[in-house]
């Protein structure tokens, strides 16, 4: 299994997380473990619950932890449930959490997740692999519009109908089971000059698919206020993203939560009781430096926000 890993914005996590020799951290997208290893070198009596619903992941983190394993909690699930995998673990507040959102590079690099477009594969990008639901049933079982409404909202992708289109007339014939043969389609779906754009024409539909199948919306969407209410006072909460989509659903979400009263001007009093739950640390993200691009492309994209919480 080849699993190789360059942390996004390293140096600016650990920075960010602001760790404490005995703080309680969550990866909570423990990936190759290259953010991982360096919160746990800066432990003391300290711990950190990794968290991923990869098991490949949780596999070759336990490699590159091997020297910290005291330190270490391994958890096999997914981020959105870190309420009760705290709970089960007794810990009631942490003082850091980290989320660095996307596929990673261990899972584009293996052939048989069917994650890439550069690769033959069956349909699958599952995180989870123990999951029924992949990318097979996406392309082969959703109606026209389902298809058009995901590959328009979730790669914002202008040819989103062309390509619904192709998809469900393609597979009158017979079913479209691998990755090579839905990129096929795509590019046939895109008109030539279309596709000279210096972009692979499948790598929004790709994207499309694999929030699809994982939800990777709607559970970050969920778990960025579950997050901030369960770190302890000063306790940060870090988010890397790496596309439009998942960046605006983070800003909202950190702007929500370090707002007070929202009533309307006009109420003399105020009747939501709502009150600031964070400080905003980054009003505008961090993004990689031009050495690192270079160094690390697929970090091209990424942007990471902080919050404290107060």
């Amino acid at each position: 299994m080849r699993f190789e890993h360059t942390p996004v914005l390293l140096n600016e996590v650990i920075e960010g997380l602001n760790i404490k020799e005995d703080g309680i951290y969550v990866d909570g997208t423990l990936g190759g473990a290259g953010h991982s290893i360096e919160i746990v070198k800066r432990l003391t009596s300290g711990k950190l619950v990794g968290i991923d619903q990869d098991m490949n992941a949780i596999n070759k983190a336990k490699e590159i932890l091997k020297n910290h394993l005291d330190r270490v909690i391994f958890v096999h699930d997914n981020y959105a449930n870190i309420e009760q995998i705290l709970k089960d673990l007794n810990i009631e507040r942490v003082d850091g959490i980290l989320l660095d959102i996307g596929v990673s590079s261990h899972q584009l690099d293996e052939d048989e997740r069917g994650f890439s477009y550069n690769k033959d594969a069956r349909l699958d990008m599952r995180m989870d692999t123990s999951r029924d639901f992949t990318a097979w049933d996406v392309v082969n079982k959703y109606s026209k519009e389902d298809l058009e409404r995901i590959i328009k909202d979730y790669g914002e992708e202008r040819w989103a109908r062309r390509i619904a289109e192709f998809i469900v007339e393609s597979r009158k014939n017979k079913s479209i089971d691998t990755t090579l043969e839905l990129v096929e389609i795509i590019k046939k779906a895109i008109p030539k000059k279309a596709r000279a754009t210096g972009h692979h024409p499948a790598k929004k539909t790709f994207q499309a698919i694999r929030i699809e199948v994982n939800n990777e919306l709607g559970v970050l969407e969920d778990s960025i206020p579950k997050m901030a209410r369960l770190l302890n006072k000063g306790g940060r909460l870090c988010i890397i993203t790496f596309h439009s989509l998942e960046d605006r659903i983070v800003k909202k979400a950190f702007l929500d939560l370090s707002k007070d009263c929202i009533c309307p001007p006009e109420l003399p009093i105020c009747t939501c009781n709502k009150v600031k739950e964070v400080e905003i640390i980054t009003r505008k993200p961090i993004v990689p430096s031009k050495y690192e691009i270079e160094s690390n492309p697929r970090s091209r994209s990424s942007k990471l926000r902080i919050v404290e919480r107060v």
